[in-house]
């Protein structure tokens, strides 16, 4: 007689848990997702799951929450900050863009008499020249079609962000210490 209890119990208990759930009109669950979650939605999306993936998954990991009137103004308050924050790295950016197409660097390489370099300037010499102007960027901001292999003047884009770039100019010159040949020293 114990095991009907047990089940009726078990029964009842999942009933709840799916009761506190709210259902969506094709029978899942309806979450507010907290996170953007790839090939489900961005955050503050209102999405419908199956039962499982919303117990086991979404909302264990903090990924998505009930979706309640009160979490909705939540998310989109938190939206708001996050937009105000990029906002301001935008803006930032762009003043990163102006300083940038104001500079000029130098990059000194081995070249032979016509110009040619032994080797090619990509964009991690360009990041190490920017440094030592106090300019950190990484080198996939760079944009280049192609290593510079000659000696002259470069004018490289870089990417700051979607829809910031910007210019700067990079001289390769020969190296110092490189005499041109059949020149007394």
């Amino acid at each position: 007689m114990a095991k009907p209890i047990v089940q009726q119990a078990a029964r009842r208990k999942q009933h709840r848990q799916g009761s506190r759930l709210p259902k969506g009109s094709n029978g899942g669950i309806q979450l507010l997702l907290v996170q953007t979650v790839e090939h489900l939605g961005s955050q503050g999306d209102v999405v419908e799951v199956k039962p499982g993936y919303a117990k086991n998954y979404l909302i264990p990991q903090g990924l998505a929450t009930i979706a309640t009137e009160h979490h909705r103004r939540m998310v989109d308050k938190h939206r708001a900050r996050l937009a105000e924050i990029q906002k301001a790295r935008l803006a930032g950016l762009k003043l990163l863009a102006a300083d940038l197409a104001r500079q000029s660097v130098t990059i000194e390489a081995n070249a032979n008499d016509e110009g040619h370099l032994y080797g090619s300037v990509g964009a991690p010499e360009i990041v190490a020249a920017l440094k030592r102007n106090n300019i950190a960027l990484t080198p996939d901001q760079i944009r280049l079609e192609g290593p510079l292999k000659e000696l002259g003047l470069y004018t490289v884009r870089i990417h700051l962000a979607s829809e910031i770039d910007a210019e700067v100019k990079v001289w390769v010159v020969p190296s110092v210490g490189e005499g041109v040949p059949g020149q007394a020293g």
